[in-house]
């Protein structure tokens, strides 16, 4: 089974219920925790990775390269290229291979084929075990890349390569590429919000994009004592899918500074996510 954490707003404690649930399944069952945030990755953080043991360079997507012996500088390609990638520098075409999107419009109208689309080493997935002897596999998006949502493919893939029962992807923030990569082919999904007008907003979007993909949610609200009427129109609206409330808690701030699970804290959450653990057990018949 593959559950997805999301949320569609950041901040609202994605990777902190992922890291917990990780932690509470992996002693019953054989698991696989993934961060699917490549642009920002910290599952790791809450399960206290300092370094990953394999690191794989990857390549998923193209740029242009330009060849000087056969471009006879007629400047046509500066107009047409959208991104403002292709410059003229001392009086020879150059390619700014932070603003190429490998669109491949260069390649095609170059009167002398001057210009070649090639594969980029545009991101990493990194591997480790962690100390609680579950792999933790996350992806990184190298700095002015893109291509995160094939990235997350491959992250995706690499689940395959461990024997498990479940495995739990904690996502990135919004509906973007890497998010909607995250929750295709998922099984189950549990939306985390926030009771503020932004965390109910981007939660209606989020649910739009599971009910896509045909994915049965449940919902978990985050800091749901910093405002009560919001917390309470949410559950009125979700109903029986919201299946636990967590609440504000400095102590969550401070198990995070020092790289230790909230359930291996005397945290106030601590009970609240066995809470979540349990009725999501009995939900999925787990």
């Amino acid at each position: 089974m593959r559950i997805v954490i999301a949320s569609g707003k950041g901040g609202v404690g994605k990777s902190m219920l992922a890291s917990s649930l990780s932690l509470m399944f992996s002693k019953e069952r054989k698991i696989v925790a993934c961060d699917c945030d490549v642009d920002a990755p910290n599952l790791g953080l809450w399960l206290g990775i300092k370094k990953y043991d394999k690191i794989e360079k990857v390549s998923t997507s193209l740029k242009a390269f330009v060849n000087p012996r056969k471009c006879n500088n007629c400047d046509y390609c500066i107009k047409i290229c959208k991104y403002g990638a292709i410059k003229k520098i001392n009086g020879k075409i150059k390619i700014d291979k932070m603003l190429c999107e490998g669109c491949g419009l260069c390649e095609v109208i170059c009167p002398k084929g001057a210009f070649k689309l090639k594969p980029v080493k545009n991101g990493e997935i990194r591997i480790n075990t962690s100390k609680y002897n579950f792999p933790i596999i996350s992806g990184k998006l190298y700095p002015g890349e893109h291509g995160s949502g094939k990235i997350v493919e491959e992250l995706k893939e690499k689940i395959n390569y461990f024997p498990h029962d479940l495995s739990i992807l904690d996502t990135a923030a919004g509906i973007g590429c890497p998010v909607i990569a995250s929750i295709r082919g998922s099984d189950f999904a549990i939306l985390i919000t926030e009771p503020t007008p932004s965390g109910y907003s981007d939660l209606k979007r989020i649910v739009k994009v599971v009910e896509h993909f045909g994915i049965s949610y449940s919902i978990v609200i985050n800091k749901h004592d910093i405002n009560k009427r919001m917390t309470s129109r949410i559950e009125r609206i979700f109903g029986r899918k919201v299946i636990g409330k967590i609440s504000y808690d400095d102590c969550v701030i401070n198990s995070l500074i020092k790289m230790k699970p909230v359930i291996y804290t005397d945290c106030k959450v601590k009970k609240e996510m066995e809470e979540v653990y349990k009725k999501l057990k009995e939900l999925l018949s787990l």
